[in-house]
């Protein structure tokens, strides 16, 4: 079914067609989702909140970009307010906890023929790019994520943030420089 018949029938509140809406979108969604929050129960949360969003919103969709392009949007901006969200809870709080589990891996692959040893060394590496992504700014993070984890195109990038391809270029560009200046001091003393 063509995007336009879709978005027609979202606006009569089809269900069919958010069904479809949400089959063709719900994985990007929740990697999208996923690889900003590291958190698998959180990111699937805020997949249900994009669609909620989606369906109750559809008429706020001006048509400009692709549909997807707004989901994503959705999915960025819910991400965003709940990092901002925690950032506020940790600030009140006196009491740091562990990983509940659910703390996201970053995935290096290790292939099966790889020691305990070297397995535990990638993933450690995983653990400290994953605490480097952190450390790096919201947009940098976003526009870093988007193109090396989901395979994005400055442009879709630019389509999603609403900003321009050099500026994302430039978020990219600075996003690598400030991750090889925060892993540098580790594998320096690795080698």
């Amino acid at each position: 079914m063509p995007e336009t018949e879709l978005i027609k029938r979202l606006h009569q509140k089809d269900e069919e067609a958010f069904r479809i809406i949400f089959d063709e979108n719900k994985k990007k969604v929740i990697n999208a989702c996923y690889r900003l929050v590291y958190d698998k129960d959180a990111a699937e949360d805020l997949t249900q909140e994009v669609f909620v969003k989606v369906f109750t919103s559809i008429d706020q969709f001006k048509g400009n970009s692709k549909l997807s392009t707004w989901i994503y949007r959705i999915a960025i901006t819910k991400s965003l307010d709940y990092l901002r969200a925690q950032k506020r809870k940790k600030r009140f709080s006196f009491i740091r906890t562990e990983s509940d589990g659910n703390e996201v891996q970053l995935e290096i692959k290790a292939p099966e023929s790889q020691s305990p040893a070297q397995i535990t060394e990638l993933k450690e590496r995983s653990k400290l790019l994953k605490e480097a992504l952190d450390t790096l700014a919201e947009n940098q993070r976003v526009a870093i994520s988007l193109s090396k984890y989901e395979g994005m195109s400055t442009k879709e990038i630019a389509e999603i943030l609403e900003t321009t391809v050099p500026a994302v270029e430039s978020l990219i560009h600075r996003a690598k420089r400030n991750l090889e200046k925060k892993l540098s001091a580790y594998f320096e003393n690795k080698l």
